[in-house]
């Protein structure tokens, strides 16, 4: 089978593109530029997909991976505007595609900034997401690759790699705490920030008998978060029987970490995402 890139209607009518090469398979719809789905042959999905995601323009995706720009969570200034930025919610333009990749770009005028993002298919998921400032004073923006891993049960699943990072954490009022242990689980709600780390993560799935390995660069911030049965009720987008089935592992540049990118240059934030069997 040769690589190709084939563009069609998804969800609701809204387009998508299908990237199929003889490693895998991923979509990528031009709302949000948002990957839906990466899939290696003969293997699960890698990552999950609500059921209940309204796939509409001008709305959010629950799943895959949300690109989220210029803010994280509520904006600072403005409780009315998006939660997570404007990016997840705009229609991207295709730029360019290869054989097993795209380029989608999006101008957005506040803060005045170019949004290149680059997905890659085959053994490894690769998104790359270039911010370009092409405005005449330094900006300052946050920015995240708000990835839904798809897992068998995450109350049995492991996270490694953050040992011994500090963190904050939002069930306590962004309490700053040093993780004490070599691995995270999941015996509740899920909710923190491990700033200023580069670090690999690894997440341990027995039920399914894989590892997904997490690789990032130009990231210096990570958000691990799971809503359990509490934040579920508040989520119209997601199924209450959905929470078990995802661990969203972030990565992204977010509070402290900030990033403040000067008149023509440019800034570019990658993820690597490779799923491989337990050993």
């Amino acid at each position: 089978m040769p690589p190709m890139v084939r563009h069609e209607k998804g969800n609701n009518g809204l387009q998508r593109a299908v990237i199929t090469t003889p490693a895998a398979e991923a979509h990528v719809y031009l709302h949000g530029a948002h990957v839906t789905h990466y899939q290696r042959r003969e293997e699960r999905p890698v990552l999950f997909l609500s059921g209940k995601s309204l796939l509409e323009a001008g709305k959010p995706i629950r799943g895959g991976v949300p690109v989220i720009f210029p803010w994280f969570g509520p904006k600072a200034d403005d409780p009315k505007a998006p939660a997570h930025g404007v990016a997840r919610l705009r229609e991207w333009a295709v730029e360019s595609e290869g054989e097993a990749e795209i380029c989608l770009v999006l101008r957005v005028e506040n803060p005045g900034s170019v949004l290149r993002y680059r997905v890659t298919v085959g053994e490894r998921l690769e998104m790359a997401l270039e911010v370009e400032n092409n405005s005449a004073a330094a900006i300052r923006y946050e920015e995240a690759l708000h990835t839904y891993f798809a897992v068998s049960d995450v109350r049995q699943v492991r996270v490694t790699g953050l040992a011994g990072a500090e963190y904050l954490d939002k069930l306590e009022n962004f309490a700053r705490k040093r993780e004490q242990h070599e691995w995270i689980w999941f015996a509740g709600e899920f909710n923190r920030i491990y700033p200023s780390t580069r670090a690999t993560c690894v997440i341990s799935d027995p039920g399914w008998q894989r590892r997904i390995v997490v690789e990032k660069e130009g990231s210096d911030s990570t958000v691990v978060w799971n809503p359990a049965v509490t934040q579920t009720r508040t989520l119209p987008d997601l199924g209450m029987d959905e929470w078990p089935r995802f661990v969203c592992i972030e990565t992204c540049n977010v509070g402290a970490n900030a990033v403040t990118l000067p008149p023509g240059q440019r800034h570019v934030m990658q993820a690597r995402i490779h799923p491989a069997s337990e050993s």
